[in-house]
């Protein structure tokens, strides 16, 4: 897959929730997510479906793990 085009204003600009979990999930693995970002689908019984699920209805855990995605962005 591609990786998608930098828009100045907006970091996340063509990342899906999805690709964008997947990525950190490949890069830290779900021990250090539930270590960083202290929540029940990120430390017990993990899956993408389940981070998902409590994400997309949960928007302070969402903000966070975009903000350590951008974060993680600009350090590479």
């Amino acid at each position: 897959m591609p990786s998608p085009i930098f828009h100045p204003r907006d970091p996340l600009h063509g990342i899906t929730l999805e690709n964008l979990l997947n990525q950190l999930v490949a890069r830290y693995g779900w021990d250090e997510m539930g270590r960083r970002i202290p929540i029940r689908c990120f430390q017990f019984d993990p899956s993408v479906k389940s981070s998902l699920t409590f994400l997309r209805k949960t928007p302070w855990a969402r903000q966070k793990v975009e903000a350590w995605f951008i974060a993680d962005l600009a350090q590479k």
